[in-house]
């Protein structure tokens, strides 16, 4: 089980500051209240969960993104989460942040956040972040230490860890609720076509499986 490295302070307010000053997320929290805090106990309605009747400082303070991840399971990803359900104080907030480990050689499988942006900052390694467009273009690259990322508003994308040695990313998706839905099967739509080594980390199978796929998939 390994440490979590420590994350410098610039980090973390280049990429809150990105996204708290978009005009996305100012437009999102009702002017007419500060905060509102999920009552989780309670029952939530179509618009979400009440707000708590009592507030404390600690509704405002979170430390579980810190905890130690450990990546030895047979996804080969771990991550920590601080959502509304993990943390109530982002009710309304537009706003939820992931600390994410990635075995070396290992896919974090291909999903969407449906209507919201994704932005992050690798940590530590050697990762291959990749999007595709609604028309299936795909743009990639590979980041390192301190490269940060923007994913468009709901886009399927997916992260590789292409180095030796486990990798880390801080996220930060713009919504309080969990909204990760995995895609698997558009990925062997994407032009130009994602790597076959790439596809066989995601699926877990062999090339000739991918090309079986790809085959079925494409005609």
């Amino acid at each position: 089980m390994a440490n979590v490295p420590q994350i410098s302070s610039s980090i973390l307010l280049t990429l809150c500051f990105t996204l708290f000053t978009t005009p996305a997320l100012s437009d999102y929290l009702n002017p007419l209240q500060d905060f509102c805090v999920a009552d989780l106990q309670a029952t939530p309605s179509n618009t979400g969960y009440p707000c708590k009747s009592q507030v404390t400082s600690e509704d405002f303070f979170y430390s579980g993104l810190g905890t130690p991840l450990n990546t030895s399971n047979p996804k080969g990803v771990a991550a920590n989460r601080a959502n509304l359900m993990t943390f109530p104080g982002l009710n309304t907030m537009g706003i939820s942040m992931y600390n994410v480990a990635v075995a070396a050689g290992v896919a974090n499988p291909p999903h969407s956040h449906p209507g919201v942006t994704e932005a992050g900052i690798v940590v530590e390694g050697s990762v291959l972040i990749g999007f595709l467009t609604n028309n299936y273009t795909l743009y990639s690259k590979v980041a390192g230490p301190g490269d940060m990322f923007v994913i468009p508003p709901g886009l399927i994308h997916y992260e590789m860890n292409v180095g030796k040695t486990e990798a880390r990313l801080l996220t930060v998706v713009a919504s309080e609720w969990p909204s990760e839905v995995l895609v698997p099967h558009t990925l062997f739509l994407a032009k130009p076509a994602i790597p076959d080594f790439v596809l066989e980390k995601i699926f877990k199978t062999d090339g000739k499986t991918i090309n079986m796929l790809r085959t079925k998939l494409t005609n």
